[in-house]
């Protein structure tokens, strides 16, 4: 009687693991699972990611029964646009992929209970092998809901060809800048010398994040820019001064394509910008000029521990019924950060690789990036390794248009007090007297508008 007990318990117990087993089919070579994807780095035709998607579906993915479709190739903001919709069902707009790639922004319009937690496939030892501060970044209520898969941080990008035209007519020994002081004096000079806007930052917003971090302030306090302390004061008077004296461009657009003409000849700005600065440059009558670039660490705040950011989003993957499809996100996504694939991809782009492993490989021997402006690049970065701190853009409601209003405003406050400035020299005023003026008056202008 106990024996046949036990074969009928034996026989449940089988039972139920092939029912187990019916909810989770395994992947088949024989029977693949496709994810679509929309994603942010190069074109339809020209893209690292599209390279490297190809060779996973070569090899792995044609092994285990994987195929990833590329669906778009957009920026960020096309992105973020065409995920709003599908989130929220517009008609006439496409579901949403398996796959895509965003800023942590994104989680809370797409909605955190529709996406696919990585943890849970994951273990903790694999976790373990990312930066710290990139995959800190990806949690929200717990939750890994966004995975690093490339990184950028901020450098300073000179035409180093104009630069030393420059300094030659200056008559001076004129460096290359490594504070922001430094920059913002050298950029005055630049404009005594050509009349000339130097540099452009292509982020107010990073600069006064990094600049508050670096003198120990919080950028936001509750939900908008905080700007009463001290700290901010000291991150806008020397912006303030070289912007409204001259030197300083305050244009709208990419620095990039002032670059193109010339125009400016320095900026702060991401490293994945390096894809579109030229190695020549293209006058107003179409005469062109080669030059040489050079790239420098991110500038530091007088008096401060080294600060930058770190940006970029990263890979998110929409929670499936169909177990097959997370169980294929997330070989895909491990495939995708393992040290050498990661570096294949993130060293075509000028990207920062996710895991300890790869910057160890990447800076062991930069030798091996073959392009030379990209392995400048990845030298600069290798020596701010271990002095910078690397800080997160801060994340809340309604973040990106904050963000967006901040770029307006200050842009707005500086054009309007350097159009007065030319305007009371012109007519006599004493030039020392004015710029100290207007450079308090926007101090206070500027903060104005965020005061309760």
């Amino acid at each position: 009687m106990k024996k046949i007990i036990f074969l009928v318990a034996a026989a449940l117990v089988f039972v139920a693991s092939l029912a187990g087993c019916a909810h989770k089919p395994e992947l088949s070579p024989n029977d693949p699972v496709t994810l679509t994807i929309w994603h942010v780095y190069g074109s339809q035709t020209e893209s690292p990611l599209n390279d490297s998607i190809d060779e996973f579906n070569k090899t792995v993915g044609k092994e285990k029964g994987i195929v990833i479709s590329v669906v778009s190739v957009s920026s960020s903001s096309a992105i973020d646009e065409a995920l709003t919709a599908s989130a929220n069902n517009t008609p006439g707009v496409p579901a949403l992929p398996d796959l895509f790639t965003a800023y942590p922004r994104v989680a809370a319009i797409v909605g955190y209970d529709k996406l696919l937690d990585w943890s849970e496939y994951f273990s903790q030892e694999e976790l373990s092998s990312f930066v710290d501060e990139f995959v800190a970044e990806g949690y929200f209520d717990k939750k890994l809901l966004m995975l690093p898969v490339a990184k950028s941080t901020e450098l300073v990008f000179l035409n180093s060809t104009l630069f030393d035209e420059f300094a030659k007519q200056a008559g001076t020994d004129v460096s290359t800048p490594s504070t922001y002081q430094d920059l913002f004096d050298t950029c005055e000079k630049y404009y005594d010398v050509t009349g000339k806007d130097m540099f452009q930052i292509n982020d107010f917003y990073h600069y006064t994040l990094t600049g508050l971090t670096a003198y120990g302030e919080e950028i936001i306090r509750d939900g908008k820019p905080d700007l009463s302390g001290e700290a901010f004061e000291k991150v806008w008077t020397p912006l303030a001064h070289t912007a409204i004296y001259g030197g300083l461009c305050l244009g709208d657009g990419y620095a990039s394509d002032r670059w193109k003409t010339g125009e400016v000849i320095c900026n702060v700005g991401s490293t994945a910008g390096i894809l579109y600065l030229r190695d020549y440059v293209t006058y107003p009558d179409n005469t062109t000029k080669d030059i040489e670039t050079s790239i420098t660490a991110y500038p530091r705040f007088e008096n401060t521990n080294p600060i930058v950011v770190h940006r970029g989003g990263g890979l998110f993957a929409v929670r499936s019924e169909d177990e097959r499809k997370n169980e294929a996100a997330a070989i895909f996504a491990k495939w995708l950060t393992e040290s050498e694939n990661n570096l294949n991809f993130v060293t075509k782009a000028g990207y920062l690789p996710v895991t300890d492993s790869a910057f160890e490989l990447l800076f062991e021997n930069t030798n091996k990036v073959e392009n030379k402006k990209y392995r400048m690049l990845y030298d600069a970065v290798k020596g701010m390794s271990g002095e910078y701190t690397f800080c997160a853009i801060p994340v809340f409601d309604n973040a990106s248009k904050v963000q967006t209003d901040f770029e307006k405003n200050v842009k707005l406050v500086l054009k309007s007090a350097r159009a007065e400035y030319l305007d009371r020299t012109s007519n006599g005023e004493d030039k020392d007297f004015v710029l100290s003026e207007l450079t308090r008056a926007s101090l206070s202008k500027i903060r104005s508008l965020y005061e309760d």
